[in-house]
């Protein structure tokens, strides 16, 4: 029996609008995305839901349990400690490996974030950060590091969510990975690594602006 075609082009475009839509915090923690609501505010069939639903599951930005609506996780200050205490040794090989050198997807990412409009969804400012710090990964040459990292990819982008708030001049997050990729570019080493665990720490709370927003 052939099955029919899905029409993943509308499953790929209501995924990419719910995704948007996560990450710019206009769908908070905890909200419940039942399938027909969802299929009665796009005007799309519930298999087509469900599916793009599935697929932000598998991404990590929403969450299924049995006998329950997808909805999107709350990331606590204790979830924000524990991904910070994971992704430290992992940028900090990332820095070992890179200092002194450019990483031209890096750096596009920076300049792509620079030259988003001032009107822009927070979700696209998300998405180029992740390619950023991605690009420095990709740039060790380690396949199971990358690996590693793609495991907190969710987390990260979700945490971000909260960083909305602390980053309302976008420029200000320009800046500090703009200092970023010169520690790592000019090295020394050392101060590479230290450039990459302050940014980790100034980004996500080590001097409490996250924590007011939680």
């Amino acid at each position: 029996m052939t099955l029919p075609l899905r029409p993943v082009s509308t499953v790929g475009a209501l995924a990419d609008a719910l995704r948007s839509r996560v990450l710019s915090g206009e769908i908070p923690p905890g909200t419940a995305l039942p399938e027909q609501e969802i299929a009665a505010s796009y005007g799309v069939a519930r298999p087509t839901v469900r599916e793009a639903l599935a697929s932000l599951v598998h991404e990590g930005l929403l969450r299924r349990e049995r006998n329950r609506s997808a909805y999107v996780p709350e990331v606590t200050l204790s979830d924000l400690e524990d991904l910070m205490y994971v992704r430290r040794p992992l940028e900090d090989l990332m820095a070992r490996a890179v200092v002194g050198r450019t990483v031209p997807e890096a750096e596009a990412a920076l300049h792509r974030m620079a030259a988003l409009p001032a009107d822009a969804p927070w979700s696209e400012t998300v998405a180029e950060h992740m390619a950023l710090h991605q690009a420095l990964v990709e740039a060790v040459g380690s396949p199971r590091l990358e690996r590693l990292y793609g495991v907190l990819a969710a987390e990260t982008r979700l945490g971000l969510v909260r960083l909305r708030e602390v980053y309302q001049d976008r420029d200000v997050l320009v800046a500090e990975h703009r200092e970023l990729l010169d520690a790592l570019a000019n090295g020394p080493e050392e101060a590479a690594r230290a450039a990459v665990a302050a940014h980790l720490s100034h980004s996500w709370g080590g001097d409490g602006r996250v924590h007011r927003h939680l």
